[in-house]
């Protein structure tokens, strides 16, 4: 697939003139749910500029997928994990719907979650680790939320991440499963693997049960819950990466995040190396106005 002249992405932004790609960014989405809207990458993706590998072991969910994707896009069934065999734990609310036990005395904290967290079904089912999944071929952008195993992927797919630039993950504050990780355990993980965090892309606050403001059950004051983390590979550290990680860490810092400075510094790294042409970075600037 290419990125073709004429796409309004193309013909809007400032940046593909300046670094044209040499590939389409490839993301791969774990848990592509579409229960949460559209995916961050979403105009990437309209506009060619990337290709999706997604998985996503609820039928329901697949189906739904499989069923509206374009030619850009591909979805699989597989459990990502550590490889070994789990229950699945069917959630009257789709979204929450995990690889971990839903804990009945952490739902009851926070309106709305006791229902939605009910277990309706459990399922045996045998993960695969993400180093172990033959066909995913190397990724930019990792987007995964899998309600409290995203440790256990980003454990099992030590060597594929190391390609990445980029990965949006879903963290907990407040554990809503049994024995499920926080953030503290994947910020550990993943400053580990060269990655340091670079925005919050949604944070969600609930209420503490049985409260209620303004009348609206989901209306919260400051209770942190959950929160989307945006981690990139380490820039303070550019010796460590290729031309092509810096050429795809710019791309996905304008297309999907709307950073600026960061797309601006990769810029400037690659013009010290003579992949990018003088004064690249600086008419990038100039061009946003």
């Amino acid at each position: 697939m290419t990125a073709d002249a004429t796409t309004p992405a193309r013909a809007a932004s400032p940046l593909l003139g300046l670094l044209p790609p040499t590939r389409p960014t490839h993301v791969l989405d774990v848990g592509a749910n579409p229960v949460d809207g559209d995916p961050p990458y979403r105009a990437m993706l309209e506009a060619g500029l990337c290709r999706v590998t997604g998985f996503e072991p609820q039928p329901e969910a697949l189906a739904e997928l499989l069923a509206r994707k374009g030619p850009y896009e591909t979805y699989l069934p597989d459990a990502l994990g550590d490889g070994a065999a789990h229950t699945l734990f069917i959630a009257a609310a789709s979204g929450m719907t995990s690889l971990f036990r839903p804990d009945p005395r952490r739902l009851g904290l926070f309106n709305g979650f006791e229902e939605w967290g009910r277990v309706v079904a459990e399922v045996p089912v045998v993960t695969r680790r993400l180093d172990d999944v033959d066909g995913v071929e190397p990724f930019d952008l990792l987007k995964i939320d899998v309600q409290g195993a995203e440790l256990m992927v980003f454990q099992g797919g030590r060597r594929k991440l190391a390609e990445a630039v980029a990965v949006h993950t879903e963290v907990s504050f407040v554990p809503l499963y049994e024995g499920q990780p926080v953030f503290g355990d994947v910020d550990r993980e993943l400053r580990g693997q060269g990655f340091v965090p670079h925005a919050f892309a949604a944070v969600k606050r609930w209420p503490i049960a049985p409260v209620v403001f303004g009348g609206d059950f989901r209306l919260a004051r400051h209770q942190l819950l959950e929160a989307d983390v945006v981690y990139v590979r380490d820039f303070g550290r550019p010796e460590e990466m290729t031309d092509g990680q810096l050429s795809r860490l710019a791309l996905l810092a304008h297309h999907v995040y709307d950073s600026t400075d960061l797309a601006y510094h990769c810029l400037r790294q690659l013009t010290a190396r003579g992949v990018a042409r003088p004064g690249a970075a600086n008419a990038y600037l100039a061009a946003l106005g």
